[in-house]
């Protein structure tokens, strides 16, 4: 029986038809079980920052498995607080940050809500503002605030109280009143296509959420750990919100994400107000440190920047008339095609052996590894042109 055979017999269709059966990786390559090899330009959705098996991932793994892999947070490890210590340090704002360790992005969503209730509450302040085009996890907190109505209506009623604006200064100088407890933003807007958020419109955020009391939370999940050239998307806009979440690229393929806040925001939970099983173990967070020093030693915040502008330079210079721009930052792009034909092209490009995906009918979403250089984007370009070529 083929694998999607077996997976249809014992899997829930969440995801659809597997699109193929892998078995191996390496750097910025997976092969599938018929031992055909696939450039992977997706990198499990902006989450493998060091490629397929890096040796840095792979020895953090054993070398902390061997010690001490699960404890509770009943306690804390080394491994826990030195990786807090880190992402406050990034961040910027370590003497008056802190963290709190969840599993994933939503949940680290789903942790900032919270906050934003505790936050609001005592206040009066009863509305959270999330923008149109956003996405934010499936689990019903963050569900609530994402944008793409399919998602949404068949899980309704959701947490009341989120209102969506369109991601202009114009809404948000017109949304932002006493009533507003938090604004969730993306600094590049993944699933609606790879839309980044100007520097005007983050600063512009800033100001008027501080302005009446609001906090401003930056959902970092897709953009964070180097992937736009900056440990965080948000830091190129000399901006420094209340809460950042993140996941992906922190782990490098380890489930690990983070809720990072700062000043009042980091001393709103309490004990009991808030808790996960997992989040924090020391596995998990020796893996995302090692993938935090192992991007500095590497400098690939710069190679990200580096290869964006190769690719994307590259992509236009192949002048095909399906490709009508680029957008995004860093190893995180958007490529628009001409007409609806961007799952097509998904399509060919795994025929070619090119893994990408389409977030909309007319955008290809670019996120490889930050470790991509010169070869894998010569047989990117290759593999690319074949694609839209196919279609």
């Amino acid at each position: 029986m083929s694998s999607q055979g077996r997976a249809a017999q014992v899997l829930m269709n969440s995801y659809g038809e597997p699109q193929a059966e892998l078995v191996r990786g390496e750097g910025c390559h997976v092969w599938d079980s018929s031992g055909k090899r696939y450039l992977d330009f997706l990198a499990g959705i902006a989450v493998n920052a060091l490629g397929h098996a890096h040796p840095a991932f792979v020895t953090a793994i054993s070398e902390q498995a061997a010690t001490l892999a699960h404890i509770s947070n009943f306690f804390v490890s080394p491994p826990q607080l030195k990786l807090a210590e880190t992402l406050l340090d990034i961040s910027g704002a370590r003497s008056s940050g802190r963290v709190f360790f969840t599993n994933s992005g939503a949940e680290a969503n789903e942790a900032s809500l919270k906050l934003a209730r505790l936050h609001g509450t005592p206040l009066g302040k009863h509305t959270v503002i999330a923008l149109e085009g956003s996405f934010h996890g499936r689990t019903l907190g963050a569900l609530s605030l994402t944008s793409n109505p399919r998602y949404r209506e068949p899980f309704e009623p959701l947490p009341a109280g989120v209102a969506r604006i369109e991601p202009t200064i114009e809404a948000l100088e017109a949304a932002l009143d006493e009533d507003v407890a938090a604004l969730f933003l993306e600094p590049i807007q993944g699933e609606a296509g790879v839309v980044p958020l100007s520097h005007e419109f983050l600063r512009r955020a800033r100001e008027l959420t501080s302005q009446v009391g609001a906090l401003l939370v930056v959902d970092e999940v897709q953009t964070g750990i180097a992937r736009t050239g900056s440990w965080f998307g948000f830091q190129d806009s000399g901006i420094t919100p209340d809460i950042i979440t993140v996941a992906k690229g922190l782990g490098g393929g380890f489930p690990i994400g983070a809720c990072i806040a700062y000043g009042e925001a980091a001393a709103l939970f309490y004990p009991g107000a808030h808790g996960t099983t997992f989040g924090g173990n020391p596995l998990g967070c020796h893996v995302s440190q090692a993938v935090l020093d192992t991007i500095v030693e590497l400098d690939l915040a710069s190679n990200a920047l580096l290869r964006g502008e190769q690719i994307a330079a590259a992509v236009l210079a192949l002048d095909e008339p399906l490709v009508k721009g680029v957008r995004g930052r860093g190893l995180l792009l958007g490529i628009e095609l001409a007409k609806d034909v961007a799952p097509e092209v998904a399509a060919a490009a795994r025929a070619a052996g090119l893994i990408v995906n389409s977030p909309n009918p007319r955008v290809i979403r670019l996120a490889p590894p930050l470790t991509v250089g010169d070869e894998e984007v010569t047989e990117f370009l290759t593999l690319f042109r074949k694609a839209l070529r196919d279609v």
